[in-house]
């Protein structure tokens, strides 16, 4: 449970620290960020399954097209979340990402009710309204939805939503996610690079380096979320979700001085809100089950 807990908040703090990492990135085109991501993400990954000698899957997915054509689907959302992202970050935008984040949760439970036709619990109701309270506002102070936020919830949730249907783990779905991305940013970091648009070419070393770093940085921290799910029940690791986020949302406004008024605070309270009625309700609903497993043995 301890090393459970501490792997959580140690994957969850890596993600909310990457803003800091892709700043760092910010002379790079954010699309040949996410490409150099792609290519060395798998290659990481791909030492990883060696290291474990953990390919006993691979020939069996590769002899179903279904769940192929699924991990397709997956693998471009990831790709389009990635991207925006990244965006976003280079882009002075790291607020609008961290509330994309907080978003995911309950736009996780509308989607539920949306494409599976799972019932919501009235709180539930009142969490995504609190929630949809929050964004209309938002939308009033800017005169246009937050759209950055709700493209990153909306394609984290419907990702989510695959991966939680689909027959692999976190280690053989990122990697065969990877596979199948692979030859398209591989193919598009040569073109770059014969035609002179590469900037990775070009750039100092020490920027190189940063970019090989995103195979590391990308896969780590699932591994270790991978671990922390295998040991902690799943309300305590929602809960530990919103650290991600809220890192975020501290560097931007603290580090990197994006504007943060109290119009806009209004917005996000409406969402905080929202996320607490949400997490208090599964608390609940957990201690209740767990009650009647005790009572039942």
């Amino acid at each position: 449970m301890r090393k459970g807990i501490l792997y959580a908040a140690a994957c969850y703090s890596a993600w909310g620290l990457f803003p800091l990492y892709f700043k760092a990135l910010h002379a790079i085109p954010s699309v040949e960020i996410l490409l150099h991501r792609m290519v060395w993400a798998l290659m990481f990954l791909l030492l990883v399954l060696a290291w474990r000698k953990q390919w006993a899957w691979l020939p069996e997915v590769l002899r179903q097209p279904k769940l192929l054509a699924g991990f397709a689907a997956s693998a471009l959302l990831l790709s389009a979340n990635w991207f925006l992202y990244i965006w976003s970050i280079n882009n002075d935008r790291i607020i609008d990402a961290s509330l994309g984040y907080f978003m995911t949760p309950l736009v996780n439970v509308f989607l539920g009710f949306v494409l599976l036709k799972e019932r919501l619990r009235q709180v539930q109701w009142l969490a995504v309204t609190c929630a949809a309270l929050g964004v209309i506002w938002l939308s009033l102070q800017t005169g246009h939805p937050p759209w950055i936020a709700l493209i990153l919830a909306t394609t984290f949730g419907m990702y989510g939503l695959l991966r939680k249907t689909a027959a692999l783990g976190a280690l053989e779905g990122l990697s065969l996610e990877t596979m199948l991305l692979f030859p398209f940013a591989l193919a598009y970091l040569i073109y770059l690079a014969i035609h002179g648009q590469s900037v990775f070419v070009s750039a100092p070393m020490q920027t190189q380096l940063l970019l090989l770093a995103a195979g590391p940085i990308t896969a780590i921290p699932l591994l270790m979320f991978a671990a922390a799910a295998r040991r902690i029940p799943m309300a305590t690791l929602g809960l530990m979700q919103y650290i991600s986020p809220s890192l975020q949302l501290l560097i931007g406004v603290w580090l990197y001085h994006e504007q943060f008024s109290h119009e806009r605070m209004l917005g996000f309270i409406g969402i905080w809100t929202g996320l607490a009625l949400y997490s208090i309700d599964g608390l609940r609903i957990n201690f209740s089950q767990k009650q009647a497993e005790n009572t039942a043995s």
